[in-house]
């Protein structure tokens, strides 16, 4: 039982204090939600896996040269990271049409796309995490100029990072959703997670286009087999050495 106060509960985990003000233990839950929380259930093992997973590629991240908040795990559900204000922008990096993409567009589903789309998103349910242009952005002073660029570019990289890694794995990565956070010297760190959460994975090759499907959209289309797909992942995952 976690004796330290919580100061923060998220749809996918809970965040509490430790002794050390400038370190925050993060509880991954087994909660699942869906279309910004009006779809609710529960993954089994869910929180579990997506910590390991989040852990595995957070390393591999910093292994090539981009700063995160992780520092470890101490248990397997639990991840010790280092305090940051989150910038209130959600970054979605897109590699295949997918999701709202192809509503909003008409681009078909699995198209890939010539190069690597950056989108940034106003991290507020009460409006639906709407997608912002650059100038809304600044507008609404949700960033500076300088931030911006720092995290299309820090998007675009961990991009690259990430789709080497899952090639490894024999999965390929659709797109993802990260989010950043300032620590105490104004350093941009990469926060949140990363896991079937937060990515579109497909299994590589897998021509039917609901057994491919890896991540949340399982949960979110009613596609069944979620704990699997998730598991899946993980071991995949854990098999490439760091």
């Amino acid at each position: 039982m976690n004796c330290h106060p919580q100061i923060y509960e998220g749809k996918a985990k809970i965040l509490y204090a430790t002794d050390d003000p400038e370190i925050l233990l993060a509880y991954f839950k087994d909660d699942a939600t869906a279309f910004n929380a009006q779809k609710r259930g529960t993954i089994v093992g869910k929180g579990e896996i997506n910590c390991q997973i989040a852990a595995h590629l957070f390393r591999a991240i910093e292994a090539r040269g981009i700063a995160t908040h992780y520092i470890d795990c101490p248990s397997t559900h639990e991840m010790r990271v280092k305090s940051v204000k989150i910038i209130p922008i959600e970054v979605v990096v897109r590699n295949i049409a997918a999701g709202s993409l192809c509503q909003q567009t008409g681009i078909a589903l699995g198209t890939i796309l010539p190069q690597p789309l950056v989108e940034f998103f106003y991290k507020n349910d009460a409006l639906g995490d709407p997608l912002l242009t650059r100038d809304r952005l600044l507008l609404m002073e949700l960033a500076t100029p300088e931030q911006i660029e720092i995290l299309a570019a820090k998007a675009i990289e961990i991009d690259r990072i990430l789709q080497e890694f899952f090639q490894q794995c024999g999965i390929t990565l659709v797109d993802f959703k990260i989010e950043f956070g300032v620590d105490k010297h104004q350093q941009i760190l990469l926060a949140d997670e990363i896991s079937p959460d937060s990515c579109r994975l497909w299994l590589t090759g897998e021509p039917d286009a609901n057994l491919r499907v890896l991540d949340k959209d399982r949960f979110r289309r009613d596609l069944g087999n979620v704990e699997d797909a998730y598991q899946q992942v993980l071991a995949r995952v854990l098999g490439v050495k760091e």
